[in-house]
């Protein structure tokens, strides 16, 4: 049990470190099967780059932004979870939106596909080619334009890596609103584009909450221009948040103001061993009554999720082992109050028996190793073997029903299957794991995993995105009139289909 109630909750002044993603970011050095024969999709009327394409671009760029070298290009072409491999031959790496503009009306002029791309960390193909459309890769527009530290309003271009933007915010007491296991690799634009949602939206809220404007670029060249930092603006329709979610299918979001919380000047975090899935929902109601305003964040892993990281990568796991864990983290202004209330609930808590175990550290480093167990469960799975990753919506009393369900009806084919995520706002992560990719599996899987989530009334995509690997299945989570106005959408925005194609809507 844990031997002391009484919590040292003490000032943070900097951010964690970044996680172990580099173990298993390349597990295998086999490359993945082309997406185009994996998948079965045929290539749509686009043109197809020439020389003279390529000495334009030459021309509007330095020598060293145009790569067109078999080997440069590859890791453009393959997807952080090597799911996904495209073919494109020419990546792109503009310095400004004056040079996004220029190569993006030129493409829409010659028909040319075009996949944006930012730190590539994506789960569902969205980020990488799928035939041999060129990628237009924004990780050189990585300036920060400013940051009024009154309003907490920072404004960046879009290949800023969101844990150097936290780092910048944290020198001046302030935190990105936004925190992902990514967060060394990823892009703010990326972040925007996919509305990621991320481990404390539960008290800072999604990205159509916290960006205040940004600046997109639109397939024919046009900058359009809402890069405002007013927490109000009613003046007509809300433009920012078409882009915000769109994945590069509506226009290329090339800069961002976001707002920025203060930093908590007390924080603290709670990692719990209980008996079943039942104790997770009844500690969460208690750690919303009981927490309130300094909850900031509620997640859940089960057993096999947790082993994955402490045997696969090596990592410690401070407490014995429970069919279920819950971390539990608070954000505070007063060291004395959050203290008194997370003392509270946890003296209540242990006393009922729904915490078996457990530990709470207010050390950066000691919170870091706990964080780490939870942050590396998507990375590492990987090492097992090939691993289907899903990414629901489901009301919170119905939360963990699929995994049972999908180890019974997966019994035989696949080695594992486990759950973990966001308590908070209901966004379970089911990975899959299975020796190797097979057709067998995957009928086994999709479409009913989806048809489940949609039984329930849930979203087949709660935060990774729809991308290359769902927009046949996005009318589980879309009615077709909604699907229609979407595909109109794109029609008046992206006329020629040239933005990410292949991706987020499903063909007619």
């Amino acid at each position: 049990m844990l031997k002391s109630v009484i919590v040292l909750v003490r000032t943070l002044g900097t951010s964690k470190p970044n996680l172990i993603l580099s173990q298993t970011r390349f597990a295998s050095q086999a490359l993945p099967q082309l997406s185009a024969t994996k998948y079965n999709v045929r290539r749509k009327d686009f043109g197809v780059v020439q020389s003279e394409d390529v000495n334009y671009f030459k021309s509007i760029l330095s020598e060293e932004q145009v790569l067109t070298e078999e080997s440069d290009v590859l890791p453009f072409n393959i997807d952080w979870i090597k799911n996904c491999r495209g073919q494109t031959k020419v990546v792109l790496k503009p310095k400004s939106t004056q040079q996004v503009s220029q190569i993006l009306a030129y493409c829409n002029e010659r028909r040319l596909a075009v996949c944006p791309q930012g730190g590539n960390t994506g789960l569902v193909g969205g980020s990488v080619p799928v035939f041999d459309e060129i990628v237009l890769s924004l990780g050189s527009m990585n300036k920060i334009i400013s940051l009024d530290e009154t309003s907490g309003a920072l404004v960046c271009e879009a290949g800023c890596i969101l844990e150097t933007l936290d780092n910048y915010v944290r020198d001046r007491n302030l935190i990105m609103p936004l925190d992902l296991g990514a967060k060394g690799s990823c892009h703010i634009g990326g972040n925007v584009s996919t509305n990621a949602g991320g481990l404390r939206l539960l008290r800072y809220g999604n990205l159509h909450g916290s960006v205040m404007g940004l600046e997109a670029v639109k397939a024919d060249g046009t900058i359009v221009d809402c890069l405002r930092t007013l927490k109000k603006d009613n003046t007509g329709y809300h433009l920012k948040h078409l882009f915000i979610g769109s994945e590069g299918t509506l226009g290329l979001v090339t800069k961002v103001a976001v707002h920025c919380p203060v930093l908590p000047k007390a924080q603290t975090l709670g990692f719990f061993g209980v008996k079943d899935f039942d104790s997770v929902l009844r500690l969460y109601r208690s750690a919303k009554a009981s927490l309130g305003e300094i909850l900031s964040a509620f997640e859940m892993a089960d057993n096999y999720s947790i082993q994955s990281t402490s045997k696969n990568l090596n990592l410690p796991n401070p407490i014995a082992d429970f069919p279920f864990y819950v971390l539990v983290e608070t954000h505070g202004s007063d060291e004395t109050h959050d203290s008194e209330k997370l003392n509270r609930f946890l003296e209540r808590e242990m006393g009922s028996g729904l915490i078996l175990d457990g530990t709470v550290a207010s050390e950066p480093a000691k919170m870091q190793t706990i964080w780490n167990l939870r942050e590396s469960i998507a990375g590492a799975g990987l090492l097992e073997g090939y691993v289907y990753k899903y990414d629901v919506s489901i009301p919170v009393g119905h939360y963990y029903d699929l995994v049972p369900k999908l180890r019974e009806r997966m019994k035989g084919v696949t080695t594992k299957v486990y759950g973990y995520g966001h308590i908070g706002d209901g966004n379970i992560h089911i990975n899959v794991t299975v020796p190797k990719y097979s057709k067998q599996a995957t009928a086994l899987l999709e479409p009913y995993i989806f048809e489940e989530v949609a039984k329930l009334k849930g979203s087949i995509s709660a935060e990774h995105g729809v991308g290359f690997r769902k927009p046949q299945f996005v009318h589980y989570s879309k009615d077709p009139a909604a699907l229609d106005l979407m595909r109109d959408l794109k029609r008046l925005m992206d006329p020629n289909g040239i933005l990410n194609p292949y991706k987020v809507l499903p063909d007619p």
